[in-house]
């Protein structure tokens, strides 16, 4: 338990409903146990008054009020302490007084049950799926800081070094081919960590880990119960998710997520936590009232002058996130992460609302991202923004950064898809995303820390998918395939869906590895979504938000049968990682060869027609006093195509490291020959070959 310094000296001075109390602290936000007193703090810029409202623990009716004097209360803040609180017996909520007119915003209700938005651990929901006794009131819980950090030392990873791993925390181990002791939980995670370390991943990227409300908008659909199982809907912005931990941690929420934390670090590994400041689980005009609408609703959201909620988050209603009072919520929020959790970076889910001004339109230089930039706190993690929202406003390549802000790079997404399934007039495109996107994030203003390069995220279809469907086939969402991404970016090889044609299956094989090496030999971090190394599928549907089954559960079982993939993949990070020269400058190379080169079917030729599929590009520099080149050619032209290599000194050759045209067995180091004559490499159709310099 946390102490304060000289906290005897504070006294009781008033006795309200039976409780010693007298006024807290008021910088101190939450309810913090102290050494014999809990100090409550909490603020409103439009309530009457506040009342604390305690229950017994597991308990739907309260024992307890504790109405907060006026004089207690400093400007829009009230601070109470309160002794002789047994924090492992009790639960609290709010209650507070003042008007209530729903056409001005206000919604203000002596009745209703007030989540603490500081709260540390919320009841309510612990159990996956399961609404507590207490029904649609969540109380908060009193937390103690016991957790033992060790010798912990901060593991960090060069942005462009990072290669990150993006997996939902419930379906990454829930189904039982998963073999873990705890299946769809932090412990579950845990027990992946020798696995992950293996593969080569340096970073993993947690979906949302806030408490959130899985049953929100929860409904039955041919049999099956669908809710919110992504998680994109926050309940509590401070509390981990309870249902996510392997077992009950009263009053010390967040041990076991912690230990994954310490843990992935320990192994060099870094943890990024996808953050939903943009809107809330709260919904829109028809959702509950259990925390920011009934503690200030004009002030945490955005509304229209009749008092209704503004949607550029596409789920009932947006955060008014450049209120000075949400940002330092957000700021407080950020900062608690960091010093509590230790996290490394945070990805932001539609960041761009962020960047929206109380009114909704889109801020030159919005405060609240500059804010998160130049905190002291944060100065050390990584910010990585989804460049868009809901409502329009598309930033990849123009996010306000300040040099901080790194981006997820929907171009490189969708430029690659298309090219490697073979469309014209996408050659050059190609070629700007796999060499850091500077068209986007010029060096001189971005330098190369902008760029979070992916092909596939938890949005959208799986890496097997993306060759396996034309269509998306969201049926089982109960939307009657309306929802869901309709962008023509993937291929299903010749059939659509599961197919016992081996030719289609080969092709299958080798259009994903060819999207794998080209990921991997792309300057900037890169990012995977979990399983698309073993061919995870989530038969055709490419918005699975709502499957708590195993249309979104890992099959474990496929690691087994694709085996080929996993293999690939491993070796694909370690070639990344043994070559400075691919993730960024390494000075020059005595050869003369400049830092990056373009290349097309003939060497040193960057010419591109719209007609043209095959690419090359050669990233040379030195290494520790060595020279070094690596070449990745591309042929995603439907039938055989030539990509010749530059000429070396006397005395070097290339050497084929990565070819995604040889017949795999469990020995196979996918470097088998490529047929050659002198430079000129013989691209089988669809294939693509990374290839370094040696001596001879």
């Amino acid at each position: 338990m946390k102490h304060l310094k000289n906290s005897t000296t504070f006294k009781a001075t008033d006795k309200i409903n039976g409780f010693e109390c007298r006024p807290g602290i008021y910088t101190l936000n939450g309810a913090s146990a102290m050494r014999k007193a809990v100090n409550f703090t909490i603020h409103s810029s439009n309530a009457e008054s506040c009342t604390i409202v305690l229950f017994r623990r597991g308990e739907t009716e309260p024992y307890a009020e504790i109405p907060i004097p006026d004089n207690y209360r400093i400007g829009d803040t009230w601070a109470i302490m309160v002794y002789d609180l047994d924090i492992y017996e009790n639960e609290y909520c709010y209650r507070f007084t003042g008007e209530y007119a729903p056409e001005k915003g206000m919604l203000f209700n002596s009745k209703t049950n007030i989540l603490d938005p500081y709260a540390r651990a919320v009841t309510g929901q612990s159990k996956w799926g399961k609404r507590s006794a207490s029904g649609d009131c969540y109380h908060a819980r009193i937390c103690t800081d016991v957790f033992d950090w060790g010798n912990f030392t901060k593991h960090d990873v060069p942005f462009g070094d990072l290669v990150i791993y993006e997996l939902h925390v419930r379906g990454f181990t829930k189904s039982l081919t998963s073999g873990v002791k705890n299946p769809g939980t932090f412990d579950g995670v845990i027990e992946k960590i020798p696995y992950l370390k293996e593969l080569g991943v340096n970073a993993i990227e947690l979906m949302p880990i806030f408490e959130f409300d899985e049953l929100f908008e929860d409904r039955e659909y041919n049999g099956r119960k669908l809710m919110n199982y992504w998680g994109y809907n926050t309940t509590c912005f401070f509390a981990p998710n309870t249902s996510y931990t392997s077992g009950k941690e009263f009053n010390h929420e967040g041990d076991e997520l912690k230990t994954l934390i310490r843990t992935c670090n320990e192994n060099g590994i870094m943890v990024f936590l996808d953050v939903v400041f943009n809107h809330t689980s709260e919904g829109n005009e028809d959702g509950r009232i259990f925390s920011f609408k009934g503690l200030d609703n004009s002030v945490y959201y955005m509304l229209t002058p009749d008092g209704r909620y503004v949607n550029f988050s596409g789920c009932g209603n947006t955060m008014n996130c450049n209120h000075p009072v949400v940002q330092q919520f957000i700021m407080d929020c950020l900062r608690y992460w960091v010093i509590e959790y230790r996290v490394d970076g945070f990805r932001f889910d539609l960041a761009s609302i962020l960047g929206r001004s109380e009114d909704g339109s889109p801020m030159e230089n919005p405060p609240l991202l500059k804010m998160i930039a130049y905190d002291p706190i944060l100065s050390g993690v990584k910010l990585i923004a989804e460049a868009w929202d809901a409502g329009g406003l598309y930033q990849v390549g123009s996010f306000p950064h300040w040099n901080r802000w790194a981006e997820w790079n929907g171009r490189f997404r969708d430029d690659l898809r298309c090219f490697l399934k073979g469309d014209n007039c996408k050659a050059w495109a190609a070629v700007q995303r796999i060499t850091g996107s500077t068209d986007l994030y010029p060096p001189d203003m971005r330098g190369m820390n902008a760029s979070v390069n992916f092909l596939t995220c938890h949005d959208g279809f799986t890496m097997y998918d993306l060759y396996s469907y034309n269509e998306k086939h969201n049926l089982e969402n109960g939307w009657n395939n309306t929802d869901g991404d309709n962008s023509p970016t993937s291929w299903n090889c010749g059939t659509e869906g599961e197919t016992d044609d081996k030719s289609v299956n080969d092709l299958r094989m080798r259009m994903i590895k060819n999207a794998f090496l080209t990921l991997m030999c792309s300057r900037g971090a890169v990012m995977f979504y979990a399983g698309d190394e073993f061919c995870n599928t989530q038969f055709g549907n490419n918005n699975a938000y709502c499957q708590d089954n195993e249309i979104s559960w890992l099959d474990w079982s496929r690691l087994g049968r694709y085996g080929e993939i996993h293999d690939f993949v491993r070796a694909a990070i370690a070639f990344r990682k043994k070559h400075d020269v691919i993730r960024k400058r390494t000075g020059q190379c005595s050869f003369g060869f400049p830092d990056i080169s373009i290349h097309n079917t003939y060497a040193w030729n960057d010419n591109f027609r719209d007609d043209d599929h095959v690419i090359g590009i050669m990233f040379a520099g030195r290494t520790d006093g060595c020279d070094d080149a690596v070449f990745i050619a591309v042929n995603a032209y439907w039938g055989e195509c030539p990509a010749e290599l530059p000429k070396l000194p006397h005395g070097y050759d290339w050497s084929i490291d990565l070819y995604t045209n040889v017949p795999y067995s469990s020995d196979t180091d996918f470097n088998r020959t490529v047929p050659r004559e002198g430079n000129i490499l013989r691209l089988a159709p669809r294939s693509a070959v990374a290839a370094s310099i040696r001596k001879l």
